[in-house]
């Protein structure tokens, strides 16, 4: 596992995955793979109606929109019914960056309940009892997190003080008069567990984690805790089980060899652990351990992963979500009567976030698409009736002029099949060729999904042809796949990007002397790495808060990823000891190589790829004569959190592209302009 790895229902997320603007291998089983005879292999192709969309959309032609219609669309999350289930609470970035709202759960306008304007704030959870709220914000996107309590007359109290402490939620308790969550403040590397009780809001000490455990779960009659403890590398993992009764500590899933143990929940009548697996297996699956045998069963095993499996609170309702080719596929089970709920019929998308309200009788979730940004429903389990409650694209922007993409494989330079997802632009076609962008996912470990990016939808409606790649290392494609990169960072993993703008070159709608490479975090390490290792095949770089030197990256990385730290330097490198081989791969020690035009963002509080890492390679290339403009984000970490800041990145960046891949010199000028620190 990249760690850390949280499956959730609505994302995936990894060590150095951007995070939040940007969105394991593993190889497909047989019987879903195509005939890999030819260099490249649709595997997903587009519906009758959607090519009948495309027609349509080429015969009348494509409105091209401003990035003020594309910011227009509002992003939301987080979901949680109130204490008489009237109303959901949630969050959107509706007032320029993101804050708490609410909404009658029979439909109406959202009301805004926060009023941040410098900071992001987020939804946590409604209160059990009354009108208060939990929601959670850092500073500047220095991912320092503290759990705030809106109370009854609108004051904020922070929960957890501490100007270094970072503090996640974790659960409520089963008689709903307290909370647990988890916290670094006692020691920096280690997250501790505690308890807050409603009445006097005053924490106490569960359980004083001294072993870099990561805590998944505490069980309803609060005797057992779940612990996640990471191996020696990325890919392995055991889960510990702690009694509170006999203070004893136990590894319930002892191994040879690599496996992944995640654990998912308890179920509400304390009697078992589930949790997810792929010892002897390729994908994860769901297993149940008794607690008072120690025996356990596979309870759902498919032939993807299985990345989470949840209960309501009284345990009607077990939901289990599987990770199904970059798709999110949801499974509802009625345990009483022993049958699958079926969830209501909306346009092609996923179905995420899923949230069972407290009397189990609703069911709030989030649905979108490629060409749909997400938008929350809540589902009447009585009536079968859905009512959206948000409508998030931007008004001025019709769906159709919207690009639906196709799931794609093409052989690597070895042989190996390399999933990715086509934006093909409506106008591209061989007499009317685009330029392409060879798109890398962050991580390592992560995986490029078909959610809706407004970011890559405004590259397609600019003319610009996207390859999101999943090489080799991406999650969700087995566990031989997802280890297939594992110390070779800088190598294979790139050579599969170069081999995706080969396949780019193939298509006859392409321009294929006009193809760039972009990507955030990792994904800008890779870009990196293709203008340093491979300099004559890329035309031009994106680089989103990507590692330069990963010496330093390691060296700095925050002191609550002690968990992770082992694996994560088998990984990518030790720093103590492997030095050579880290300057080897890092693309800040060969950038006289880099003789292509580079655009770098940065975030400058950013904990993860911190302005160092961006600051020496925009020197390094300008010391050489390169072409590079730098753009800083003085309050952002990393990820984007402002629609503001949303705005000047992305038009940076098309301008950036018009100029070196279309050679539009129109857009010089402007690009110009963004020197750091603008």
């Amino acid at each position: 596992m990249r760690f850390p790895l949280i499956p959730l229902l609505s994302s995936l997320t990894s060590v150095f995955l951007l995070s939040p603007a940007f969105a394991q291998p593993q190889v497909p089983p047989a019987e879903r793979r195509s005939d890999v005879s030819d260099k490249a292999l649709i595997t997903t192709k587009p519906a009758p109606a959607e090519k009948k969309l495309r027609d349509s959309v080429a015969a009348r032609g494509v409105k091209k929109y401003t990035i003020e219609q594309f910011m227009d669309t509002t992003r939301v999350g987080g979901a949680s019914f109130t204490h008489d289930e009237q109303e959901i609470l949630f969050h959107s970035n509706k007032s320029g960056i993101f804050n708490v709202y609410s909404v009658p759960v029979k439909g109406g306008e959202p009301k805004q309940l926060t009023d941040s304007k410098k900071e992001s704030t987020y939804l946590v959870s409604a209160f059990p009892t009354d009108a208060r709220f939990l929601y959670r914000y850092d500073k500047g996107g220095n991912e320092n997190s503290h759990i705030y309590l809106k109370e009854l007359d609108g004051t904020e109290r922070d929960l957890t003080p501490g100007e270094k402490t970072k503090a996640n939620f974790l659960k409520w308790s089963a008689d709903r008069k307290s909370f647990f969550y988890t916290t670094n403040a006692r020691d920096p590397k280690m997250f501790d567990l505690y308890e807050i009780s409603v009445a006097d809001l005053k924490p106490v000490l569960v359980y004083q984690n001294e072993q870099a455990f990561e805590i998944g779960d505490i069980s309803d009659d609060k005797r057992f805790i779940a612990l996640q403890k990471p191996g020696n590398t990325t890919a392995d993992s055991d889960i510990h089980l702690y009694d509170a009764e006999t203070k004893e500590t136990k590894n319930i899933t002892p191994h040879e060899g690599e496996a992944q143990n995640l654990p998912q929940q308890f179920d509400p009548q304390s009697k078992y652990l589930f949790y997810t697996s792929n010892e002897g297996a390729e994908f994860l699956y769901v297993v149940r351990h008794e607690l008072a045998s120690g025996q356990r069963e596979v309870v759902e095993k498919g032939n993807w992963d299985a990345v989470v499996a949840v209960f309501s609170r009284n345990g009607k309702y077990r939901v289990i979500g599987w990770n199904e080719d970059a798709r999110t596929r949801l499974e509802v089970r009625d345990t009483t009567a022993g049958k699958a709920v079926s969830l209501p019929k909306l346009p092609d998308g996923d179905i995420t976030g899923l949230r069972i309200s407290e009397s189990e009788k609703r069911i709030a979730f989030y649905h979108n698409g490629s060409r749909s940004p997400g938008n929350l429903f809540v589902f009447d389990l009585a009536t079968q009736k859905a009512t959206k409650l948000t409508e998030t694209l931007s008004p001025a922007i019709n769906p159709a002029d919207l690009v639906e993409p196709t799931v794609v494989r093409y052989k690597s330079f070895d042989g190996l099949e390399i999933p990715a997802i086509l934006y093909q632009p409506h106008k591209a076609s061989a007499g009317q060729k685009v330029p392409a962008i060879v798109m890398v996912h962050g991580g390592p470990g992560g995986q490029a999904r078909m959610n809706y990016s407004a970011l890559v939808q405004y590259l397609v409606n600019n003319g610009y042809a996207v390859l999101d790649v999943n090489n080799r290392g991406s999650s969700g494609y087995g566990q031989t796949f997802f280890t297939a990169d594992d110390g070779k960072h800088g190598r294979e993993p790139l050579w599969d990007c170069v081999e995706g703008k080969k396949y780019l070159q193939s298509l006859d709608w392409v321009e294929g002397e006009k193809i760039g490479i972009m990507g955030g975090s990792y994904g800008g390490y890779m870009v990196l790495a293709a203008l340093a290792f491979q300099p004559e095949e890329f035309t031009a770089g994106v680089n989103i808060f990507g590692v330069s030197n990963w010496i330093r990256t390691l060296q700095s990385i925050p002191a609550y990823w002690e968990s992770a730290r082992k694996g994560l330097y088998t990984e990518i490198g030790d720093p103590e000891t492997q030095l050579e081989f880290l300057r080897e791969t890092s693309p800040l020690f060969h950038a006289d190589k880099i003789t292509k035009p580079l655009i770098v963002l940065q975030g400058a509080n950013d904990p993860r790829v911190i302005k160092p890492e961006s600051d020496d390679i925009v020197e390094a290339i300008k010391k050489n004569k390169g072409i590079v403009e730098y753009v800083v984000f003085e309050d952002e970490g990393h990820g984007f959190s402002k629609k503001e800041n949303e705005m000047r990145a992305y038009t940076a960046i098309v301008e950036f592209l018009d100029q070196h891949l279309k050679g539009n010199e129109a857009a010089a000028p402007a690009a110009a302009n963004l020197e750091e620190g603008v």
